[in-house]
């Protein structure tokens, strides 16, 4: 592509309209990225700085194989040995390039986290645009001049490194912020609660969530008995475990869910007064989640789906954001709630403490390597700077403890000097020796006091990290406070504030993960503990698995609670930014509207893939094969699903629509988008192909010049080009078959398909 065409967007749809085809990554970065989007795709910033002096460039052409101690190699693909012009000899064991070789690959592997092991992370940078200095004095939270950079690991909990993305789990929101005063660190999740208020009791709920001991079975999920069997006798578990069961569990990308601190921490000011706080993370893209079915498939047909999600993002300059808030309750106010504020498995509802959104936190950069960066970076909740502090939180105190014992574990006694774990800050102190010590301290004396009174502690003025003052009073007994022991309130405003198809949603999850189990103990007690929540979730489920129907219910308070429910989390202008489109075609497609749709799609940001019945050319309608290039596909109809794209479009045409409709396999792509409730849009002849895959009394098509949507699938019978038109604004009833179409993917599903049941009506 020519240097003019980042200049001019419109050259590249022309070149797109005109059936010239480049990689969409590079016309989107092409045409999008501002200068200053730009920059900070060139790794500017103090961490990444900071890393230069670790990270080597592969594909320098000076380089030369050497060993690890620096000697260059001339051979690395035969073992010295004694050799004969017709005879192999042994391999002589004096051979050091070759044993270092096997010796190194012998090693490659280090303890992968318990929890949390497969993960995806990024760089970035966060920013605040209004200062908390009323409730705290920590410059990260204050001083908005700023520009802290950062990296965050997002991960799955309880699968294995080998696992999928898209498996039912709670997902891992861990940020490293590299602030001038140090890391700050704050290692939450996607959901605000957690299981267990204590977190001596962390061991128990992992080893009931992890395969079973008897058989490792199974991976990365929680369809068996031991969870249950653990939900069931730990009544705190129930808010945590109808989270879960929620859509929040299958989140359709990393971008496009909350993050959460989950522990209540505190904020000191200048004054010293104290507050206590919980963060909150709120996607730009808003919250959306896959659907079951497509979770399901996506596990086996691409593994590496959200993985594969962030990387494409940022590398098309599409950078992921989130609003950051800050939840605040004064020290006078800790006991005016009936839940505990300090207990991990409450949310503070937003009627009665608002989120206050300060800050913005952006990914800008992918990692250059993903072992030394994504596998190595080691997180600890117990990692705070000046201004924020801890609260007696239960749980948090047990995780300041075990965190920082773990990366001892799999990294070592010296992890915090990994290039991607060191501070920007000067760290200078008495921690000494260890095994793979990297820095190296001059001076006499490694002590304090000493007699050249060198590194003295910090003054307050200076910046030392002063403790709050907090007064405490109590027996020391192992035992819970009385607002402790509550555990059904929340779980029943969590119910009760989802809309109708998102508690259709939580009922399908319980009846699939009860139904793996086959203890009849584990799932009759289950659907006991439902009726708790709500008497006619229980009923449900027990009818579905086959448990006994309980017969007695507990109140339900009928309270609802904003921000719980995903539908209230759509952007704030609807896009398709990001969003990936089939298009799908077979030789005599209509050009027309196949390029007319392809530009006006690339224009609004969306990634559109042709998607053809083979990887070589497609011809359009009138083109000859002796003349023409075609069209090249991305892909073929085998080699990718509809699981794995946002919409699937169809152009006309009526060769291509006859081929397309003797093909079961493209047959099926529409159903399965149907059936997973996405946005299908088809024009010409594609219209009568859509309806043969999924006509119903219910669905409406278009028979002439007017565009028709009819519960998401968007057609256009009679196909002009002023009738195809440009996305200009996406509003529902656009003014043309784009933007109409454009403004059915924006809405992510159409949930209306489903509450109809029209997805039940098709086999995908």
């Amino acid at each position: 592509m020519s240097s003019n065409a980042s200049e001019d967007p419109w050259r590249i749809v022309n070149l797109l309209c005109n059936g010239t085809l480049y990689s969409i990554y590079t016309a989107i970065l092409s045409h999008t990225l501002t200068s200053e989007a730009k920059m900070l795709g060139k790794s500017e910033g103090k961490k990444v700085n900071d890393l230069a002096s670790n990270t080597k460039d592969y594909h320098d052409k000076n380089n030369r194989i050497t060993t690890d101690w620096g000697v260059k190699q001339s051979n690395t693909d035969d073992w010295l040995k004694v050799t004969a012009e017709d005879k192999q000899g042994p391999m002589l064991m004096e051979d050091a390039f070759s044993r270092e070789k096997i010796h190194r690959f012998d090693h490659e592997r280090i303890p992968e986290r318990v929890v949390h092991a497969r993960g995806s992370a990024a760089f970035g940078t966060f920013r605040l645009f209004e200062s908390a200095e009323d409730v705290t004095n920590a410059g990260v939270l204050t001083d908005k001049s700023r520009e802290t950079p950062v990296f965050l690991r997002f991960s799955t909990v309880l699968g294995s490194r080998g696992s999928a993305d898209t498996v039912r789990d709670v997902r891992g929101f861990a940020v490293k912020l590299y602030t001038k005063e140090g890391n700050w660190d704050i290692v939450g999740n996607n959901i605000p609660v957690f299981f267990i208020q204590d977190a001596v009791k962390f061991p128990d709920v992992i080893h009931a969530g992890k395969p079973e001991p008897q058989n490792e079975v199974p991976q990365a999920q929680t369809a068996h008995n031991n969870f249950w069997d653990f939900q069931y006798m730990h009544p705190e578990a129930t808010h945590m475990f109808m989270w879960t069961q929620s859509d929040r569990a299958i989140p359709r990308s990393y971008r496009m869910m909350q993050g959460f601190g989950v522990n209540t921490y505190t904020l000191q000011n200048d004054k010293n007064e104290r507050h206590f706080v919980k963060f909150i993370f709120t996607p730009e893209l808003g919250v959306h989640s896959l659907v079951w079915d497509e979770a399901l498939k996506l596990a086996g047909q691409d593994p590496d789906f959200h993985r594969k999600d962030l990387w494409e993002a940022i590398e098309n300059g599409a950078f992921p954001k989130w609003k950051f808030g800050i939840q605040v309750i004064p020290e006078s106010k800790e006991h005016d709630f009936e839940f505990d504020i300090l207990d991990a498995t409450k949310i503070w509802p937003e009627e009665l403490v608002p989120i206050r959104y300060i800050g913005e936190l952006e990914l800008n950069r992918n990692p250059d390597e993903f072992f030394p960066q994504t596998e190595q970076v080691a997180f600890c909740t117990s990692h705070i700077v000046p201004g924020i502090g801890f609260s007696d939180d239960p749980l948090l105190q047990g995780r300041n403890f075990s965190y920082f014992d773990t990366q001892i574990s799999r990294l070592g006694i010296n992890w915090e000097e990994l290039p991607i774990n060191r501070p920007v800050c000067p760290v200078m102190n008495n921690n000494r020796d260890g095994a793979m010590r990297h820095t190296i301290t001059k001076g006499k004396v490694n002590y304090w006091p000493n007699r050249f009174d060198a590194v003295p502690p910090a003054e307050k003025e200076e910046g030392g990290y002063v403790d709050y003052p907090e007064r405490v009073v109590g027996i020391k007994r192992r035992q819970r406070s009385r607002k402790f022991q509550e555990h059904y309130n929340q779980a029943q405003l969590f119910y009760n504030s989802l809309s109708p198809i998102e508690q259709q949603h939580v009922a399908a999850a319980l009846s699939f993960e009860l139904d793996h189990c086959d203890d009849p103990v584990v799932f009759d007690r289950m659907a006991k503990r439902l009726a708790a929540i709500n008497f006619d979730l229980s009923q449900k489920v027990a009818e579905m698995v086959g448990a006994e129907a309980p017969q007695e219910s507990h109140h339900n308070h009928g309270d609802k609670s904003k921000g719980i429910s995903q539908l209230e989390y759509m952007p704030a202008n609807p896009t398709i930014a990001t969003r990936r489109v089939a298009i799908i075609i077979a030789d005599g497609y209509d050009s027309v509207a196949y390029n007319a749709i392809h530009a006006a799609l690339a224009s609004a940001m969306a990634l559109p893939f042709t998607i053809g019945t083979r990887r070589s050319p497609i011809f359009a309608a009138g083109e000859r094969k002796s003349s023409a290039k075609g069209v090249k596909p991305d892909h073929h109809l085998e080699g990718m699903r509809s699981t794995m794209f946002d919409s699937i479009f169809i152009p006309g045409g009526a060769e291509s629509i006859a081929s397309l409709s003797k093909n079961g396999r493209a047959l099926h792509w529409i159903r399965e988008a149907f059936g997973h409730l996405k946005a299908i849009g088809a024009t010409g002849e594609a219209v009568d192909l859509v309806k043969q895959a999924c006509g119903m009394d219910k669905l409406v098509f278009s028979s002439g010049g007017d565009v028709v949507d009819s519960y998401g699938v968007v057609t256009l019978s009679n196909v002009d080009t002023s009738g195809l038109g440009n996305i200009v604004k996406l509003v529902k009833n656009g003014k043309n078959f784009a933007e109409a179409y454009g403004f059915a993917i924006s809405q992510h599903r159409n949930w209306d398909r489903e509450l109809d049941g029209l997805n039940t009506m098709v086999a995908y």
